[in-house]
Order: structure tokens, then sequence, then C-alpha cells
């Protein structure tokens, strides 16, 4: 399958580039060209209702719901209130984006951090219009890059560019993505959407803080890997080198090493499911070999199917 879908290489991209800002402009229009008509029209994930975040109280009025009383403001006024709800009528989608080094590597001609700027473009235009708000964190590993939660195409341009141009974690530094996820548990924000990329690779040691999230917000997994991350190739002897610490291993790809080595990385991502599914949050799993359009359309299909197939229950 086509790994291509006009997907732009932003590996050597800078945040005043004007080759950077004509390649998001072009995957914009690359998405808009593929979506719209399918999948535009709804949210990914928060659906407006009559409101869940709380605003003030104000007297009881012949006719409001008495499950919206609120009896302290009774007690101590002693007048019936209710608690007015603020409507959810505008999303805030959050981005926790882990930047590490191994997310600048890539097998062929696109690399892992080309998948997450367009996955995060999609995404941005699914949940875009309406006053709808986007931020982003941004963890490197040993920084923290923070984009506030703005509307506007010319803001989400903008966090799509820091998500291509972080600059990479100095050499040694591992990725820490519970840093990214702590960052936006504390301060917490209004329920909203909240949109996890990375390849997941390393220790599962965010599990905590995602389901923290995942009581909060709606939440999604955005996995980006390439086929070396799942498989090696069958080239005899090779030499692996770990992104991240620089670490180099010389190894002979065998059949058996090649077989404990893709039943490790499947196990590693079954892990992955399981710390999303006990947060509430699916996964998509895109890879620098497939078409990421075309997998991210069926992904949201499947998911919107399934929501309507709920509802009818």
């Amino acid at each position: 399958m086509s790994a291509d879908s006009g997907l732009p290489s932003f590996h050597d991209g800078t945040l005043n580039d004007p080759q950077l800002t004509a390649a998001l402009k072009s995957l914009e229009l690359t998405v808009r060209r593929k979506l719209d008509g399918v999948l535009q029209g709804e949210h990914l994930g928060l659906i407006p209702g009559p409101g869940s975040e709380p605003g003030e109280a104000r007297p009881y009025q012949p006719g409001d719901d008495i499950r919206r009383m609120e009896w302290s403001v009774t007690a101590r006024t002693s007048t019936p209130h209710v608690r007015q709800m603020i409507a959810d009528r505008e999303l805030e989608t959050w981005f926790v984006v882990d930047a590490s080094a191994s997310l600048d590597f890539g097998s062929g001609s696109r690399t892992k951090r080309d998948l997450a700027v367009a996955a995060c473009a999609a995404v941005v235009h699914l949940t875009a219009g309406g006053g709808n708000r986007h931020g982003a964190i941004i963890v490197t590993g040993d920084d923290i890059v923070r984009l506030p939660a703005r509307s506007g195409r010319a803001h989400d341009r903008a966090l799509l560019k820091a998500v291509a141009t972080t600059t990479r974690s100095s050499p040694g530094v591992r990725g820490d993505l519970d840093a990214g996820l702590e960052a936006l548990r504390r301060p917490m924000r209004r329920r909203g959407l909240a949109v996890v990329v990375s390849d997941f690779l390393g220790p599962i040691d965010w599990s905590r803080s995602l389901r923290a999230i995942g009581a909060h917000h709606e939440l999604l997994g955005i996995e980006v890997l390439d086929p070396r991350d799942v498989e090696l190739p069958d080239v005899g002897q090779l030499t692996l080198r770990d992104a991240e610490s620089g670490e180099l291993l010389d190894v002979d790809a065998t059949p058996r090493l090649r077989a404990d080595y893709a039943a490790a990385a499947e196990a590693h991502r079954m892990q992955v499911q399981k710390a999303f599914r006990s947060s509430g949050g699916p996964v998509l799993s895109l890879r620098t070999d497939r078409d990421w359009l075309v997998d991210t359309v069926r992904f949201v299909g499947e998911r919107r199917r399934g929501m309507a197939a709920g509802v009818a229950r």
C-alpha cells in the first residue's frame, strides 16, 4: 500500500523556513481534499449537549430540573437555587506529542515525525471551526514546549509548525511521555479531547497519568511506527542504533532473533493498547510504510459506526 498520500517531509524544516510553510499548506489541502465529504461535520469524541461544565448558581424557577439543585447555596440563603451548566459547544483539543529522538527515525522516505505532524493536521481539521480551540504540549525528554489552546487557522498552523520543528533532545536523553501527560493533567483544564501522539517505545511508565487524563477528557492515542520498530530485515549481520541513547549493537539477524524481536514488539504494542483501553480511549495506529490517510479514514469511520450502533441499542 502506498505510504505517500501527499505527505511532505518535515525532517529538515525550520520554524521560519518558507518551504516548511509551503509543506504545511500542501498537507492541509491534502487532508481537506481527502476528508471533506467523508468525515467532516462531527467531532472525534466530545458531543455537544446540554453541558457538563458547572456555572453559577441562580434562584430556582418553575420547570428547572430538580437534579441540578444546588443544596449548599439553598441552605445558606434559605432560597432554592439550581446550578447552571455551561454548554459544551466549543471543543478544546489538547495534543501531547512525544517528540523524542526516536520520532526522527524512518527506514524509508518518511520519518515518524512526518506521520505525527500529519496525524495532528488530520485531528485539527476534524475538530476545527465553531470557536473550537487547539493546544499542544510537546515533550523531548529534556524540554517541554507548551502552546496555549486557541482558535483560528493561523494558530493551528503555528501548532503544526511547532510539532514539526521542536528540537530533539540532547544525546543520551530519553523521552519522557509521562512528563507531558502530567503537564496536561496539572493544572486541570476544561473537559475536552486529549490526543496523545507517540511511538510509545520504551517502558510504559505513563499509564497512571493516562488513566487520570482519561477520567476527565475524551482520549485518543495515535501510535506512529516504522516497519523496523516491529520487525528486523532478513539481511544477516546488521548494526542497531538506539536513537535516544546513541548506543550501538551489532547483531546477526537469524530467523530465531527476528521471530523473538517481532514477538516482543507485538507484546509491547498489546500492552500499549491495554493501557489506553483501561483509560477509556482507542488507539489509531499509523505506519511510515502505509497510507496514513486511508488508515485514518478507516479508523474514524469504524469509531463512528460503533458509536451509532451503541446509540441504536
